[in-house]
């Protein structure tokens, strides 16, 4: 089993944050999506990253592979065993994904006047989100689970694409840095990513 995976992209982060939480033993390799190995383009019809190799099983899609690695490797679980709690957790990823990952896309890859929009509409929406991360010691959760780990890349490059958050956020502060602390998260860190963690307060003066 293999992983190629850029060592920046935050959806890339998403499945090693998971890779690590199971401890799976195979590699990692990092790769520059604009300079990917042969194997990698001739498996994958998008020639993107992250991709997963296991034998004869292609995967290319964070959100299949993040599953697919916790039901491959199912201590601990990841995802709730009841149909009704599984299938609310893959909203939240869902949601996670299509409200506050677009716009950090957005951010990253936009010209700048678009990227300040974006940058401007996530810090609102992670604020207004606060009582969310208030609620339970993780995300809508009594357990830590794949919702926290698709959620944390997010938050650890908040600061490092200029955004921090207010006084009244701070239990995201609060649940972010009990993610970061995590065995796994750190593990999940590249020494690009390591780089971000030069303010990770996530809070304002």
């Amino acid at each position: 089993m293999t992983l190629y995976c850029s060592p920046v992209c935050h959806y890339s982060h998403q499945v090693r944050f998971v890779w690590h939480e199971k401890g799976v033993q195979s590699d990692i390799e990092y790769v520059d999506p604009a300079n990917l190995p042969e194997d990698v383009i001739d498996l994958n019809p998008y020639g993107d990253t992250p991709t997963l190799i296991d034998r004869d099983l292609v995967l290319f899609e964070p959100k299949i592979i993040m599953e697919y690695l916790d039901e491959r490797f199912p201590h601990p679980p990841l995802h709730p065993m009841e149909p009704v709690a599984r299938a609310q957790a893959r909203m939240l990823i869902h949601r996670i994904d299509r409200d506050w990952y677009r716009l950090l896309d957005d951010i990253i890859n936009s010209g700048e006047k678009k990227a300040a929009r974006s940058r401007k509409l996530l810090r609102e929406d992670l604020i207004a989100a606060t009582p969310l991360f208030a609620a339970q010691p993780y995300f809508l959760s009594e357990e830590f689970s794949l919702v926290d780990c698709a959620l944390a890349p997010l938050l650890w490059r908040l600061s490092s694409v200029g955004i921090s958050l207010s006084q009244e956020a701070q239990p995201i502060r609060i649940y972010a840095q009990r993610i970061f602390a995590r065995n796994g998260f750190q593990k999940s860190l590249s020494e690009q990513e390591k780089e971000m963690a030069d303010d990770q307060s996530l809070m304002s003066a």
